[in-house]
């Protein structure tokens, strides 16, 4: 994009010298910009806020509010939306340290009246310029911070299933932890691992396994669908649940359903030793976060429980 054919500019003009503000208003509008007038700080930034100009050509000495007022409020307005206007001021002081402070109060440039037009002509190219670089790098930052949301997202999260993988779901238990310390509520941990998976993958093949743990995944994400419940795959074939505020009766319904939902979804397995449909056995914990409590622990006592319930025949879920 270049300037060879600018579009036109939306410029707010403050001054309390009508007849200033009259002259700078009609050189711009001779170089075909709009004009916005303002004989005062606070009518100015009443006006910002309305029309939300392009550039703001401002007078630093004014009665009540001065132009350094007026470039605070602005900067102050921009700040919750990352916009940015180019603010020139305009003043027949010409000492270093009324620069200074203009540019301290949220200015970019400065012209000494009575302004020549071939002058201004030349500041409007320049702010020009610089809307355009901060507009790019604005976009440019906003890109990077998607990315970056999207990379953050992607470390805790897997990609076959969407679910969080074991490092999501190590920080969700240690954030439910600290949330049911805080509470006093029970926190539940459950563990499950798909019965004779291998044996699928072998009859199947592994892209069939691989939409079916996309399913399995689905499924648990629906039944544990409160905001506060997370669903890992926790590794290959196996899942594991972080639900707060589960008593050990509520992870026991859970469980219940679980086990009647993948029997009335009826998914074939062709080579299960256990059900001619894929099943689930799984294991967990419940307790009441103390000071002492740890991931590690829940962990342990879930993936025992675990164990008990390939031992007992699978296709059931055991509590530790």
């Amino acid at each position: 994009m270049t300037d060879s054919h600018p579009q036109p500019l939306r410029i707010l003009v403050v001054d309390d010298d009508e007849s200033v503000r009259g002259s700078i208003a009609y050189h711009l509008d001779r170089l075909g910009h709009q004009v916005i007038e303002a004989s005062s700080a606070a009518w100015a930034l009443e006006l910002f806020e309305r029309h939300r100009p392009h550039m703001v050509l401002s007078d630093i000495v004014m009665p009540e509010h001065d132009g350094y007022w007026l470039a605070n409020g602005i900067r102050q307005r921009e700040t919750q939306t990352g916009a940015w206007t180019p603010i020139i001021f305009l003043s027949s002081l010409s000492e270093a340290t009324s620069v200074a402070d203009g540019i301290a109060a949220g200015g970019d440039d400065y012209l000494t009246k009575p302004v020549h037009p071939l002058v201004l002509e030349a500041k409007l190219h320049a702010m020009r310029r610089l809307a355009r670089m901060q507009r790019e790098l604005h976009e440019i930052t906003q890109e990077l911070q998607r990315a970056n949301a999207e990379l953050q997202r992607q470390a805790v999260h897997d990609a076959l299933t969407g679910l969080l993988n074991r490092r999501g779901f190590n920080e969700q238990l240690q954030e439910s932890i600290a949330l049911c310390r805080r509470t006093q509520k029970p926190l539940t941990v459950m563990i499950c691992d798909v019965d004779h998976f291998k044996q699928y993958n072998d009859a199947l093949g592994h892209q069939s396994g691989d939409d079916c743990l996309r399913i399995i995944g689905s499924m648990l994400r629906q039944l544990a669908r409160r905001p506060l419940d997370s669903v890992a795959r926790y590794g290959g074939e196996e899942f594991a649940l972080v639900l707060p505020d589960t008593p050990r009766s509520g992870a026991r319904t859970l469980a219940n359903a679980i086990t009647r939902v993948f029997a009335s979804a009826a998914l074939p397995h062709p080579n299960s030793a256990t059900a001619s449909h894929v099943t689930l056995s799984g294991g967990f914990t419940t307790c009441n976060p103390d000071a002492d409590c740890q991931p590690d622990q829940l962990l342990r006592a879930a993936d025992a429980a675990l164990y008990d319930a390939k031992a007992t025949g699978r296709n059931r879920f055991v509590g530790a």
